[in-house]
């Protein structure tokens, strides 16, 4: 990406989405940690033995915490701008981790890990979105992948770091981790002290000037943006948090916020979670009883899915988003389901070849979700938005992201308790299910840019194709013509009155500038 025509080693667009890029590492640093930390004898004689429901709780606050800020966190992005509200959400992450590393009961320790998800829930999403907005169509893919290349790097880390202090003697085996969180907030509160508000973002609020500015100090290609935004007259209304809200599923709209959170949703009830977060757990079940050894399987685990992650990271934009879903999907599925078969026909022992096959398909699994779903989830959520709505949909599916990761953390090791294989046929199938609902409804976005991939929408899917054999037999008659599409063009889903949009939302038309209302992009 770099250039000999840039002042530093690389595109200063670059150099900050890896500095927003910090709050992924912090999230997968959580993630990567806190099974092992709830694993160590050094935490438990701490904080007392916990029992299997109140160990999901443990580790399930921190998403439960986050949901709610997430859904109005994209209100607040629109109103402020990005930059603005990351900042807050990294220091209360940081406030969390501190009251975490210092707690000598579970009651502090849950309250702790509260605090924190409130604040991943303030910045996490709105992370994606600024990436999205600043980066180039020739790297967007990539760029808006590094958050979770860096999680899946802070799940190696959180990992590793676990591994090398579970010998220290004292409580300090488990709180230095903590330590760690409150450095990496800070930094990434400070980070974004340095940088310039989204381009876009500035744009929609009729700030050109200062756009302009932020595209300089970016290094952004100039004859790009002045194609794809600058010319845009287009401002976004002032709504209250609730108009905001009720706006994304008015009509118009709904499809794409429906498929963003069905996307992010079940991204993260393929079971990633139960693999990340009780790794030790999984790898003692299927023989590794060795508390070292089930940590280094854990840790090598986290090595390899960092691995594929590297030429995910950095082919993302070479491969089609809707092929790395599908096939993924397939992928994950099979490895569920063949590890659900094996614990119910009751072959897994602490002996014998089947207890490989169980350690191996949790591997693939993890390398597969970081070569797919890991990267394409939160990219195809970020950028099948339009301009106005991004932040607040892109926000509310990480809400719902947040209580779908909760439903994991808490019902898996209860899962696991009750049933060895249950759970696995759950995620299985929940992913297989997924697969078909994208194979049918999800269009591809690649090489197009954020201001016409609307367009995209309009491609036939394959139901839409049925739908169109079978009318001449009257299925399907009551169903509106399609409106043509106009090559450039940037249209809704249906044809409907512009307005519509807005009064079925309760949002008062004469607060919606005209553009939006047409939400036309020639």
């Amino acid at each position: 990406m770099a250039s000999p025509d840039y002042p530093y080693f690389a595109p200063r667009y670059v150099m900050a989405s890896t500095a927003v890029s910090i709050g992924g590492l912090l999230n997968g640093y959580d993630t990567g940690s806190i099974g092992a930390i709830t694993h160590m004898p050094q935490f438990t004689k701490s904080v007392g033995e916990l029992s299997a429901s109140m160990l999901g709780i443990t580790v399930s606050m921190i998403m439960l915490t986050g949901t709610f800020p997430s859904v109005f966190a994209g209100h607040f992005a629109d109103k402020y701008g990005r930059i603005s509200v990351i900042i807050p959400g990294a220091l209360l992450f940081g406030v969390g981790a501190l009251v975490q590393g210092t707690s000598h009961s579970i009651g502090q320790f849950i309250a702790g890990r509260a605090i924190a998800g409130f604040g991943q829930g303030v910045f996490l999403s709105n992370i994606n979105v600024y990436i999205c907005e600043i980066a180039p169509l020739r790297y967007r893919g990539t760029l808006v992948g590094l958050p979770q290349f860096l999680a899946t790097a802070g799940v190696c880390a959180g990992y590793f770091t676990c591994y090398g202090t579970i010998n220290i003697d004292s409580d300090m085996a488990w709180r230095l981790p903590y330590i760690l969180q409150c450095a990496f907030s800070a930094i990434l509160a400070w980070a974004c002290l340095l940088l310039p508000d989204s381009p876009r973002w500035l744009m929609l609020k009729g700030r050109q000037a200062e756009a302009r500015r932020a595209l300089e100090r970016l290094d952004f290609n100039m004859v790009e943006a002045e194609r794809d935004f600058l010319t845009s007259t287009e401002q976004t209304p002032s709504l209250s948090p609730w108009q905001s809200f009720m706006l994304l599923f008015g009509r118009g709209y709904r499809a794409r916020t429906i498929l963003a959170l069905f996307i992010l949703g079940m991204v993260q009830l393929s079971g990633i979670d139960a693999i990340t977060y009780y790794a030790p757990i999984l790898f003692e079940q299927a023989g590794l009883s060795s508390d070292n050894v089930s940590f280094l399987a854990s840790g090598l685990s986290s090595i390899l899915m960092l691995a594929i992650s590297i030429p995910a990271f950095l082919l993302a934009d070479k491969w089609g988003r809707r092929t790395s879903a599908i096939s993924g999907g397939l992928l994950l599925a099979g490895c569920m389901f063949l590890m659900g078969t094996l614990y119910a026909a009751g072959v897994v022992h602490s002996y014998g070849i089947a207890r490989w096959f169980v350690i191996i398909s949790v591997f693939v699994f993890g390398l597969t979700y970081c070569a797919t779903w890991g990267i394409v989830g939160k990219t195809y959520a970020s950028e099948i938005q339009p301009g106005h709505t991004r932040a607040a949909a892109n926000c509310v599916a990480m809400g719902l992201c947040f209580g779908t990761n909760f439903l994991v953390a808490i019902l898996t090791p209860i899962l696991l308790e009750a049933s060895a294989f249950g759970a696995y046929f759950l995620f299985g199938g929940l992913a297989l299910g997924t697969v078909i609902v994208l194979a049918v409804y999800m269009p591809e976005t690649r090489g197009r840019s954020l201001e016409n991939i609307q367009e995209a929408f309009h491609r036939p899917t394959a139901f839409s194709s049925l739908t169109q054999l079978l009318r001449p037999i009257g299925f399907g008659a009551r169903r509106r013509a399609p409106t043509p599409v106009t090559a450039g063009e940037e249209v809704e889903m249906e044809s409907h009155d512009e307005t519509e949009a807005i009064t079925t939302s309760g949002v008062s038309v004469e607060t919606v500038p005209r553009s939006l209302r047409l939400e036309v992009a020639v």
